[in-house]
């Protein structure tokens, strides 16, 4: 009988095990971005066409930024969304707990995975 050899690790032990952490962090970051964006255009009876439009953009560029699986998303199309919102950006850096020790850079494949509307 073959033991599990992630029996006792955490998840993200095994995500990074797997390579897949940085990743994973980016989705779920990108889902939380996404929701958020949608709430406010709830919240303020905003169309996607209306937003688009103050976003100074199309309206395919808006449904990359409510894509909840497309983590392409950059700064610049964020910031320009949430200040047509009413809203400001911050990205905060977080230190691990745990696993890969401060300062050693990610892998080559990492994605900045920080980023909530507030």
């Amino acid at each position: 009988m073959s033991r599990n050899a992630h029996i006792g690790s955490s998840f993200d032990s095994f995500l990074d095990e797997e390579g897949i952490l940085e990743d994973t962090a980016a989705l779920a970051a990108k889902r939380v971005i996404a929701w958020q964006v949608a709430e406010a255009m709830k919240s303020a009876k905003l169309t996607k066409s209306a937003l688009a439009r103050r976003m100074n953009t199309s309206r395919s560029q808006l449904d990359r930024v409510l894509d909840a699986t497309d983590t392409s998303l950059t700064l610049d199309t964020l910031s320009r969304a949430a200040t047509a919102l009413g809203y400001r950006i911050q990205i905060d850096l977080v230190a691990v707990q745990s696993g890969r020790s401060v300062g050693k850079p990610p892998t080559a494949k990492a994605k900045t995975s920080a980023g909530i509307l507030r």
